[in-house]
């Protein structure tokens, strides 16, 4: 590679991943990294023996003439600039002598950052962050208090939207990262057996916590978010606040481009935590982790326990076609492995293509050589049915395009019966004040599975030596709120499927989105 002249700025936009793919690849992204971290103690401009002490020992030239040629190639290159050094001239013959100086160009910086956005992406294994469920549900009160004053103040609103903004992309970010990684754990792909099997309880317990803590906090959120149905005047405030700033070539359609990022943003936001309640069937996002997350425990279990089997000896497949393949190499002849094989897989070969005694008398009593032309040859005799159509088979009419209205008319009937059917459980279940559960008498199998869902997310929260707890509906529909009731009793609750006993408790159902009650 041929170093270009100091001061030389390529023109192609990309030269700047040049050294990445040359000879020395490993010296020149060292000597990049030595001008990322000058920078970031604000040195803007290096010598070539500055960059020679700066290099690791395992990269660093003995010479610092090597290093001063790997800088003109990335100054060649664009990723640096090069400066004559005049600050060491002492004497005339000095200024005839080259030295440089050399800084990071624009281009060399933004291909640094580029690659370290690279290498950490790689690296990222994400979390799931029950911390940022909690600074979410915060800055959701804090926006809800702001909605209730006449006149906000922009700059709250602003700041309050954006630490809400910046705590759910990391959330979104991180969670997408932790369930990829989690999928490749349990496909034991990039991960050591020993290992796997090491803090595999860390992570059922880990993934044990996260999920008590989204049905706790993803069903607060979910009712603030319904709490907050105008919030457009608060990203209104938001964009211009932020269009201020805009230089002048861009002020025109700041405000409304801002604007409708701050719509993508709060939308995006919504729809992680509420469900679809149009009637189209979307789940929130928040419900879709947290099944993903509740099926991942039983696929990790399930991975240890095929672990458990091989390590102790138990057959499986792949051991199974070992000793197959095993059988094969030791058989005698090929005879004894086309046994094999017809025993082991149950192939044989077609019966019409069968060449039995008779056929080899035949040919042997009246060879036919291989230039034999067809005419000249023995006619074989064919069905004229097979002749005309080229099957055996009668063919009949083609069938009818089936018409499926009927079928669509009747699915779309069966879930308007299931919406009627929810709806209507939603009222029976909903109390005013406080009841008994023994109080609640006997409940329709509808009615009964939506009590247990609410139960259990309520069951969900309770920790040794509390009292009373509170819940919400995944989707944020329902709240539920459950006391001890000392000395209460048994409860019953009779439903044409059996009964459900328990000790009793004292409940409160309430419909969030205005149902009335019974």
């Amino acid at each position: 590679m041929v170093a270009q002249p100091p001061g030389f700025e390529p023109s192609d936009d990309y030269a700047a991943f040049t050294h990445l793919t040359v000879p020395n690849a490993a010296l020149y992204r060292a000597v990049m990294q030595a001008f990322m971290a000058a920078k970031e103690r604000f040195t803007v401009h290096l010598r070539p023996e500055d960059v020679q002490s700066a290099l690791p020992a395992e990269r660093r030239p003995a010479d610092v003439e090597d290093v001063a040629k790997a800088l003109d190639s990335l100054v060649g290159w664009g990723n640096l600039r090069a400066d004559p050094d005049t600050a060491r001239v002492t004497a005339v013959e000095d200024f005839y002598r080259k030295r440089f100086i050399y800084q990071l160009t624009r281009a060399g910086e933004a291909a640094e950052e580029a690659l370290c956005a690279f290498g950490e992406a790689l690296g990222r294994r994400g979390a799931l962050q029950a911390v940022a469920l909690h600074d979410i549900v915060t800055q959701l009160r804090a926006l809800l208090v702001l909605a209730a004053e006449p006149a906000p103040d922009p700059t709250r609103t602003h700041l309050t939207l954006d630490a809400l903004s910046s705590r759910f992309a990391a959330l979104a970010e991180n969670a997408r990262a932790f369930m990829g990684s989690l999928q490749r754990t349990i496909d034991l792909h990039e991960v050591e057996v020993e290992d796997f099997l090491a803090y595999k309880d860390r992570l059922i317990q880990y993934l044990e916590r996260f999920i008590q803590d989204l049905i706790t906090l993803g069903g607060r959120i979910a009712l603030l978010l319904t709490e907050l149905d105008d919030v457009e005047p608060l990203l209104r405030l938001a964009a211009a606040r932020e269009a201020a700033d805009a230089s002048p070539g861009e002020a025109e359609n700041a405000e409304k481009a801002a604007l409708e990022r701050w719509r993508d943003r709060w939308a995006g936001l919504r729809a992680w935590f509420l469900s679809d309640a149009q009637g189209e069937g979307r789940s929130s996002q928040a419900r879709l982790l947290r099944g993903q997350a509740l099926g991942a425990i039983p696929q990790l279990l399930a991975v240890v326990r095929l672990l458990n089997e091989r390590r102790s000896g138990r057959s499986d497949r792949s051991a199974d076609f070992r000793v197959l393949a095993r059988w094969f190499a030791e058989a005698p002849d090929d005879a004894a492995r086309h046994r094999l094989w017809r025993t082991a897989f149950g192939l044989y070969p077609a019966r019409h293509l069968t060449v039995d005694a008779d056929t080899l008398t035949a040919r042997d009593a009246d060879p036919v050589a291989p230039a034999t032309p067809w005419e000249r040859a023995e006619p074989l005799r064919i069905s004229p049915q097979l002749r005309r159509t080229g099957s055996y088979e009668r063919r009949g009419k083609a069938r009818k395009v089936e018409d499926r209205s009927a079928g669509r008319r009747e699915l779309a009937e069966l879930a308007a019966r299931q919406s009627a059917q929810i709806t209507e459980a939603r009222r029976r279940l909903v109390t005013h004040g406080q009841v008994r559960l023994s109080d609640l008498g006997g409940l329709d199998p509808v009615t009964f599975g939506l009590f247990l869902q609410l139960l259990g997310d309520a069951l969900a929260t309770w920790r040794p030596g509390m009292t009373r707890t509170e819940a919400t509906s995944n989707d944020g529909s329902m709240e539920i709120r459950l006391a001890l009731l000392p000395g209460g009793g048994q409860a019953e609750i009779r439903t044409p499927d059996g009964v459900l006993r328990g000790p009793d408790h004292l409940v409160e159902i309430h419909d969030i989105t205005g149902g009335s009650g019974r």
